[in-house]
C-alpha cells in the first residue's frame, strides 16, 4: 500500500497555523514572519510535501524551473538578490537557472529559447532589456516575465525597483550639506535607465543647492572599478577639480578613492565620495565607503514572489505592478568615513 500523498493541509496541520498562511509563506513570504516561515519549512520537510509540489508540476505540465538572466553572475551587486530569488523559488518547489549573458545578444536568445519551448515557467530579468526572441510586449498566456532592478521601459513587465532619483537626490544633497560645491557625478552609461534615473536625482540636488552651474557629469562605458579610476583622473586633473564624488555604483567610487590616492589626495579630507548599492566591500574599504543601500535581498524576494503569483493564477488578471505601477522598494543613505565636511570654500 503506498503512502498517502501529502498535502497542503498536512503542512498547516504540522506547522500549527492555518492553510491560507502556509500558502503565503510559499508564495508571498514577504507577507509572513521568518518564525511562521521557518515552522512552515520544517512542517514541508517533515510531511514530504515537496514532492507533492514536483506532482503538481508534472500535472499542468510545467518544468519547475524558473529562469535568471544576469548580465554579469562576477559582479557582487548580484549575489543578494539572487539569494533572495533562490530561497523563494525554492520554499514553492521551483529550480532556478542562472544565465550568466554577459551583454550577448546570442547567449540572451539562447536562455530565451528555454522559455518559448516551455522548458522554463517563467523569467526573472536582471540584465534591463528584453531578449530580442521576446522584444515584442508579452501577451495573455505567456509565461510569466518579470523586471528587476531596472525599468525596461515600453514593456509593461511587472516590475521590481527602487527609486534611483531619489536616492541619487540624497547621495548629492548629503554633499551639499557639507559644503561642497564642486560636486561631479561619475555616471554610468549615457543611455542607461539607471544612470538617467541617477543623473537626473544629481540634477535636482544641485539645482536645489542653487548649484547647477557647477554640476560636472562624467559618463563613463559601465559601473565598474576601472570606469570609475579613468573618470576621477579626469575629473581631478581639471583646472577646477571637484571637492566631492557622488558615484553611480561602489565599484566607481571605490575607483574614484585609488584615483585620489594616485595624486596623493586624502579621503576625506582633501575630498569626499558617495557610492551607490552598498556592497560588502564598501563597509570594509579604507576609508569605509558612504553610499545608498539597496536593499537587494529584498528586491530579489518580492522578484519572486511576483513571479509566483503570476504562476498560481489560472486565469491571467491585469498586471497591477506593471511597468507603470511597479513596486518600490526603499533605499537608506549609509554615512561612514569617505564624506566629510568641505574644507576648501573656494567658489563653485
Amino acid at each position: 500500500m503506498s503512502e498517502k500523498t501529502a498535502t497542503i493541509e498536512d503542512v498547516a496541520q504540522q506547522a500549527g497555523v492555518s492553510i491560507a498562511t502556509v500558502s503565503r509563506a510559499l508564495h508571498k513570504p514577504q507577507l509572513v514572519s521568518q518564525s511562521t516561515r521557518e515552522k512552515v519549512q520544517h512542517a514541508i520537510a517533515a510531511t514530504g510535501y515537496t514532492a507533492n509540489v514536483m506532482a503538481r508540476n508534472l500535472r499542468l505540465s510545467r518544468s519547475g524551473m524558473i529562469l535568471l538572466l544576469v548580465p554579469d553572475i562576477g559582479n557582487p551587486f548580484f549575489a543578494e538578490i539572487l539569494s533572495g530569488i533562490e530561497q523563494g523559488a525554492s520554499r514553492a518547489g521551483y529550480n532556478v537557472l542562472i544565465g550568466d549573458t554577459q551583454n550577448d545578444p546570442e547567449r540572451e536568445a539562447t536562455y530565451a529559447a528555454y522559455l518559448r519551448s516551455n522548458q522554463a515557467d517563467a523569467m526573472i530579468l536582471l540584465n534591463g532589456h528584453l531578449p530580442s526572441p521576446l522584444s515584442e510586449a508579452p501577451r495573455i498566456g505567456t509565461p510569466p516575465i518579470v523586471a528587476v532592478c531596472e525599468r525596461i521601459p515600453g514593456s509593461n513587465l511587472p516590475t521590481v525597483i527602487i527609486d534611483n532619483q531619489q536616492a541619487a537626490l540624497e547621495a548629492t544633497r548629503h554633499l551639499t550639506q557639507l559644503g561642497h560645491a564642486r560636486i561631479a557625478h561619475i555616471a554610468g552609461p549615457a543611455q542607461n535607465i539607471l544612470t538617467i534615473d541617477r543623473v537626473a536625482g544629481f540634477n535636482e540636488a544641485m539645482a536645489e543647492a542653487g548649484l547647477r552651474k557647477s554640476a560636472s557629469i562624467d559618463y563613463s562605458p559601465d559601473f565598474g572599478i576601472e570606469a570609475g579610476i579613468a573618470a576621477a583622473r579626469r575629473l581631478l586633473r581639471s583646472e577646477t577639480p571637484p571637492t566631492a564624488f557622488f558615484c553611480a555604483s561602489d565599484g566607481m567610487a571605490i575607483g574614484a578613492i585609488v584615483a585620489a590616492k594616485e595624486l596623493g589626495l586624502n579621503v576625506p579630507r582633501d575630498i569626499s565620495v558617495v557610492g551607490f548599492d552598498d556592497i560588502h566591500l564598501a563597509a570594509n574599504y579604507d576609508p569605509p565607503l558612504t553610499t545608498i543601500r539597496q536593499p537587494r535581498r529584498r528586491l530579489g524576494e518580492q522578484a519572486i514572489a511576483l513571479v509566483l503569483e503570476r504562476l498560481d493564477k489560472t486565469r491571467p488578471a491585469p498586471d497591477t505592478h506593471a511597468d507603470n505601477n511597479p513596486v518600490i522598494i526603499n533605499t537608506e543613505l549609509i554615512i561612514r568615513a569617505s564624506t566629510a565636511p568641505c574644507t576648501n570654500r573656494d567658489p563653485a
